[in-house]
């Protein structure tokens, strides 16, 4: 599950890990732009690339999605950088449960856009957090970190 471009690579390593992919979930296609033309998400654009199926539900918590999810039978689930919040109904479907991968060393940063605020703020680290989900924001029991260095000029994009 994931909608932003820093889900990509994570998508592209579970997909080259050879563990097979039920589906890919993403935000459905949005207005952007003067247009205001439809844009898919960089996750349903990668997915796409790699022959996957993707899943596009308004909100993933809806018990209708909960119940398509539950069909798939996911073994875990790994978010990242989804937009949704999760309720416990979904988080349960799994039996390895479901993994967040964060764009911060946690707790520092929790919630939406964590590597724009770690530039906004100045700070001169930052990192990625993989913790298991629980119903809390960004709460669940850490499993791996890894810190970087943010460059002077390095912008959000770059990071």
């Amino acid at each position: 599950m994931g909608t932003a471009p820093f889900a990509v690579p994570c998508l592209k390593a579970v997909a080259a890990s050879g563990r097979e992919v039920a589906a890919v979930v993403t935000q459905p296609d949005r207005p952007t732009g003067r247009g205001l033309k439809l844009q898919a998400s960089a996750v349903k654009l990668a997915a796409v690339e790699l022959g996957l199926p993707v899943l596009q539900p308004e909100r993933a918590s809806h018990p209708d999605f909960a119940e398509q999810l539950r069909a798939l039978a996911p073994e875990r689930i790994v978010v990242v950088a989804y937009g949704q919040i999760l309720k416990p109904h979904v988080l349960d479907i799994p039996p390895g449960g479901c993994v967040n991968v964060h764009g911060s060393i946690l707790p520092e940063l929790r919630g939406a856009a964590p590597i724009a605020w770690a530039v906004i703020r100045g700070y001169a680290e930052t990192g990625v957090t993989t913790m298991r989900m629980d119903p809390g924001m960004d709460t669940g029991d850490m499993l791996l970190w890894e810190s970087t260095r943010i460059g002077e000029t390095e912008t959000a994009g770059e990071l």
